[in-house]
């Protein structure tokens, strides 16, 4: 379903294929060439790729573009996008099947099936949702080797929405949007546990884990990692699991569910954050049968990309679209709200 509304909000957001970096210059900066100041902040950050991201318009001061050569002044905010390096390696064609929910001259929007990876990379070089792109479209611009035409991505067992770019214009046009917040994105999880509130917002560096490399981390007092921001609110209540819509500010990976273990509600059967482990003291044997069948239902982290917008990078119209919840998700939860409609009788 699409919906239409204007917009003339600027705002600062995030795209998980670029590095961002944020600074305030403080109260005693001296005036100092941007891309020194930045090379003093940024590990392994060369002059050349500093004057690339300016060539890009990847490189703001107060919310303003600005060359290389620009004078940090104090109080000065400062945020930079990096394009990640490509990696080597040839990518194909494949006649895979697309669910396409909207296309023109400039853009598709695609509702990704979990277990499709994105992009080619970590030892998934085919089957992926570039590897279809490039079979049903030619001539994607590129922003690396392996990832034409995309402009964000979401995870492989997450299921949802995604923005395809089809022209160089659209893609700068559409990529800026989700480094400045102009995009929308809201996600539908089912986490454990239950709240007090109905609603909230969970802020904290996210990095990588500084264990376990597979995870990412929550850091609240800002010492590692990057800014995220995730709103949350409750949907339905099932008992020892909660439906919740989570809109995201940011764009960090696993920002959700990151974000939801850092608060004491994981998402279900989330294997690589815990959420696959039944909630302590509810193992009782029938809830124990209960929770095993709706793993086996739901086999990965449930999570789904149901609505997303953006200004049209022609028109200027602001599009959303929304998704339906695929059928893992839905069985899922008509199980968990038969659940909590007799759980006297099922404990």
């Amino acid at each position: 379903m699409q919906e239409n509304k204007t917009n003339n909000e600027a705002e600062f957001n995030d795209d998980e294929l670029y590095e961002h970096y944020s600074f305030k210059a403080d109260k005693g900066q001296q005036p100092f060439r941007i891309d020194k100041f930045l090379m003093n902040r940024i590990e392994n950050a060369t002059r050349n790729k500093i004057q690339q991201a300016a060539k890009n318009g990847n490189i703001y001061v107060n919310d303003v573009a600005v060359k290389q050569n620009y004078k940090v002044k104090a109080f000065d905010e400062i945020k930079v996008l990096f394009e990640h390096p490509p990696h080597e390696y040839l990518l194909t064609p494949e006649n895979i099947s697309l669910d396409i929910v909207y296309e023109d001259d400039q853009l598709l929007v695609v509702n990704k099936p979990a277990g499709m990876v994105v992009h080619p990379g970590h030892g998934n070089y085919s089957g992926t949702l570039i590897n279809a792109l490039i079979y049903h479209f030619e001539n994607l611009p590129l922003n690396s080797n392996e990832r034409p035409g995309l402009v964000h991505r979401i995870d492989k067992d997450t299921s949802g929405l995604l923005v395809v770019a089809k022209t160089e214009h659209a893609l700068s046009y559409l990529s800026k949007q989700f480094f400045n917040k102009t995009s929308e994105r809201e996600y539908i999880a089912l986490v454990w546990g239950t709240f007090e509130e109905e609603e909230g917002t969970v802020t904290g560096h996210i990095g990588r884990h500084l264990k376990n490399r597979l995870q990412m981390d929550v850091f609240p007092n800002g010492e590692y990692g990057k800014e995220a921001v995730t709103h949350y609110k409750v949907v339905e209540r099932f008992g020892y699991i909660t439906m919740v819509n989570c809109t995201l500010e940011t764009g960090r990976t696993h920002q959700i569910r990151a974000h939801m273990k850092h608060i004491g509600h994981t998402l279900f059967n989330d294997e690589r954050y815990g959420g696959e482990r039944i909630l302590k003291g509810t193992t009782f044997t029938k809830y124990k049968q209960f929770v095993d069948n709706c793993f086996k239902l739901l086999p990965r982290q449930a999570l789904h990309a149901k609505t997303l917008g953006f200004e049209h990078p022609t028109t200027g119209e602001f599009m959303r679209f929304t998704s339906d919840l695929p059928s893992d998700m839905q069985e899922c939860i008509e199980k968990w709200r038969t659940y909590a409609k007799h759980i006297n009788d099922i404990e």
